[in-house]
């Protein structure tokens, strides 16, 4: 299956001159012109890298970056015609990978994108980890932050503390529900499945939450 890439360029030209390179070397294109919408767009966690101009129309790229960071951490490489050293030091520092000033070569950027694409790759077929953040209640998972509810959060947690030991219903319902007024004897499974599925789209090689029959759940690498 073709990388996603996304382009956030409100200059058409500039984008349509994007698109056609990325394209004619595999990839899989989208362009948006707002930053909002590139944020949007990057929430949905489709991409394997970003393609960033500084100067949109809504909100500054730099600011585009410094958010997307809080939920992200895929590649964001900056485009833009500033050429100021101050520039680009404020880029990196904020999260950006990488910095192509305008006037470019559109093969140049797609070197470079492939460049990152290839050094996250090797960099992803480690072992995955978790950051377990318990003063804000935020999880990590491969450098990621996770969007988990407060529930699905203090599952995760509990499963994390113990790797490899089996937890049962019973004992997650009283440990993690124990206030909740609407539950059923599905609450525990209906959460696992959708801890199982945000967790895969992140790393789709691996399930770590495993199922013991008549048993309960465990989860089978809690390296943090």
């Amino acid at each position: 299956m073709a990388q996603s890439i996304l382009v956030i360029e409100d200059e058409s030209a500039i984008a349509d001159t994007l698109i056609y390179a990325l394209k004619s070397e595999g990839y899989a294109p989208h362009h948006c012109v707002l930053g909002s919408e590139g944020l949007a767009q990057l929430r949905s966690g489709r991409y394997a890298l970003a393609i960033l101009d500084i100067g949109l129309p809504d909100m500054s790229g730099f600011e585009v970056c410094r958010q997307a960071r809080a939920f992200t951490d895929l590649p964001i490489i900056f485009l833009t015609a500033r050429t100021e050293e101050i520039d680009r030091i404020v880029g990196l520092e904020i999260g950006a990978d990488d910095y192509v000033a305008k006037p470019f070569s559109p093969r140049e950027v797609v070197a470079r994108v492939r460049a990152r694409l290839r050094r996250t790759t090797t960099q992803s077929s480690s072992a995955p980890t978790f950051d377990v953040d318990t003063s804000a209640a935020r999880i990590r998972y491969c450098g990621q932050l996770l969007d988990l509810t407060r529930y699905e959060y203090l599952l995760l947690k509990t499963l994390l503390d113990h790797p490899g030991r089996i937890h049962a219903r019973d004992e997650l319902m009283d440990r993690i529900w124990r206030d909740a007024l609407d539950t059923s004897d599905r609450t525990v499974d209906t959460h696992i499945k959708t801890l199982r599925a945000k967790l895969k789209a992140v790393r789709e090689d691996f399930n770590l939450i495993a199922t013991h029959r008549g048993m309960g759940y465990s989860i089978v690498n809690g390296s943090t």
